[in-house]
C-alpha cells in the first residue's frame, strides 16, 4: 500500500481527465469528478460486490445512450474516485499513476453508455 497527499491525488485524476480527446472531454462539461476517500456502505451495497473486492470508482448518472434530449432538468451526472481503496491495491508511485487513470477512464466509458462487461472485453 501507498499513500499520496489528496493534492496530488486530485492532480492525477485532472490529469487524467486533461488527456481526453477534445471529442470526449467536451461531452464531460457538465460531469462533476468528486474524489473521496471511500464508498459508503450504500454504494458498496447497491453493486453487491463480493467479499474483497473494492469500489475504486462510481458513475451515478444516465448515460448518455439513454439521454432524451426531451427529457426535462436532471441532476448532472457525477463520477467519484475513491483514494483509499485505489491506495490499497497498490505498491508504487506509478501504480497509483496507472490506476487512477484507468479508473477514471472506466468512470467516463460508463456516462458514455459502456458496460462492465463490456469493459472487462476490453481489458478495463
Amino acid at each position: 500500500m501507498i499513500h499520496v497527499p489528496r493534492e496530488e491525488f486530485e492532480r492525477l485524476v485532472f490529469e487524467a481527465i486533461d488527456g481526453l480527446p477534445k471529442e470526449f472531454s467536451e461531452k464531460l462539461k457538465d460531469v462533476v469528478i468528486a474524489i473521496e476517500d471511500n464508498p459508503s456502505s450504500q454504494d458498496i451495497g447497491e453493486r453487491k460486490l463480493p467479499p474483497g473486492m473494492l469500489l475504486l470508482g462510481l458513475y451515478h448518472g444516465i448515460p448518455l445512450t439513454r439521454k432524451s434530449p426531451f427529457a426535462g432538468m436532471t441532476m448532472p451526472d457525477q463520477i467519484t474516485i475513491f483514494q483509499n481503496p485505489i491506495e490499497r491495491i497498490c505498491q508504487t508511485p506509478q501504480e497509483i499513476i496507472t490506476q487512477v487513470r484507468r479508473t477514471v477512464l472506466h468512470e467516463i466509458a460508463h456516462h458514455f453508455g459502456i458496460s462492465d462487461k463490456r469493459l472487462r472485453e476490453l481489458g478495463y
